[in-house]
């Protein structure tokens, strides 16, 4: 493989031209010098395990890291009230419990020049440029973080943890997200090439003042772990004319239907609860709780899968005390196809598709008094889309 790496980068790297035995040198393109030296810390790497030391600065490592542990909570919905007029009108009030997060975290990550200092940090703080590629410093960050919250009377388990090693010319990252309320769980890693581009002078379409910023992009391949995003376990149960088998379906769970009750038609659970006396509440409000229950118990059973994909994206940052400006993006505009049963293509009509991430943080002081400000990411993984927002102004009185 170290062969196989060596060679391609050679050939990428070639800048002689001959003809006969005249030599004829040409000028040295910026990219290709950097290729070069790539290649020569690729070539000088030492792949014998057996000598590997693991002689770790643990000192350097934690300096400046922040453990911090916290927990929030606040008001959630207030009491509803539910009329019913089946049986004479009757009342039911429906409570919402308090929300709140319990969160524990561990972070080392340099501070843009851009966010504040915070005295004390309790992991609910929106720090947008966490989500960004490259860092303000080069070297080794990281962010481990887990919480339970329970948001509008619904729980959820949170985890984010990423490493990440920034350097002039490549970055490496291991992230793992598993976000409750969006409804996303996966790993993913990534080795990316680095070019930095050293002047902004010939980008005419820059304004002056963002000429002075950092621009760099970036090049490499990511791998992704998750489960099968995009299988629907409730295909297998549609008819010819497009409807759902719903009771059969729900027959096949456990559910029952009795017909004798003198009553009337009666609806049980898999324990023999009578869930519904109606056909209108069990289409309502039992079947939508069936196949959502289905659904994730099939998905459950499944095994993750591996999707090994290009990954292109750039990241830009500027800071002054008057204006900022960080921005990134990533794009994967191709994915490999293993065949796989549960793979994403099966999903997308065997074609590919474009995953993406990015963000944007702006700032810009008009004058003394006035400021306004627009923070934001967000990101589509497979049939899946999460973000966040801030944008406003800030008046200043005095």
């Amino acid at each position: 493989m170290k062969k196989l790496l060596l060679l391609v980068l050679t050939l990428f790297t070639l800048n002689v031209m001959a003809q006969d035995t005249t030599l004829a040198s040409v000028s040295t393109d910026p990219l290709l010098l950097k290729l070069t030296q790539f290649h020569t810390k690729v070539a000088t790497i030492n792949l014998d395990i057996s000598t590997l030391k693991l002689d770790m600065n643990w000192k350097k490592i934690t300096k400046f890291a922040t453990v911090y542990g916290a927990v929030n909570g606040g008001t959630s919905l207030s009491d509803r009230d539910v009329f019913s007029v089946t049986n004479g009108l009757q009342t039911e009030t429906v409570e919402t419990p308090y929300d709140y997060s319990v969160i524990l975290g561990v972070r080392k990550i340099a501070r843009m020049g851009y966010e504040p200092k915070e005295a004390f940090k309790n992991g609910q703080e929106n720090s947008f440029s966490d989500a960004s590629t490259v860092g303000k410093v080069k070297g080794f960050e990281y962010l481990f973080e887990l919480s339970y919250v329970r948001q509008e009377g619904e729980s959820y388990n949170n985890q984010h943890h990423f490493l990440r090693y920034i350097d002039d010319t490549y970055i490496l990252k291991g992230e793992y997200l598993e976000d409750g309320f969006a409804d996303i769980k996966y790993f993913e890693t990534s080795q990316r090439y680095r070019h930095k581009v050293e002047s902004l002078d010939n980008l005419t379409f820059l304004p002056n003042e963002f000429k002075k910023g950092k621009l760099s992009f970036n090049i490499g391949a990511a791998q992704r772990i998750a489960e099968p995003y995009g299988y629907d376990p409730l295909a297998e149960w549609v008819l010819d004319n497009g409807s759902l088998h719903y009771t059969f379906l729900a027959l096949e769970e456990g559910y029952s239907v009795d017909f004798t009750n003198p009553e009337g038609i009666q609806y049980l659970d898999p324990s023999g609860n009578v869930v519904a006396t109606s056909t209108e509440v069990w289409e309502a409000v039992v079947i939508p709780t069936v196949l959502a229950d289905y659904s994730e118990k099939k998905r459950d059973e499944l095994e993750n899968t591996i999707q090994h994909s290009l990954i292109v994206g750039f990241d830009y940052y500027l800071y002054t005390k008057k204006l900022w400006l960080h921005s990134w993006g990533n794009l994967m505009p191709y994915h490999y196809d293993q065949g796989d049963e549960f793979s994403y293509h099966k999903y997308n009509n065997d074609e590919q598709w474009y995953d993406y991430s990015g963000g944007l943080i702006f700032g810009y002081k008009i004058n003394k008094h006035l400021g306004v400000f627009v923070e934001g990411k967000y990101n589509k993984y497979w049939n899946r889309e999460w973000h966040d927002f801030s944008l406003g102004i800030n008046y200043i009185l005095f």
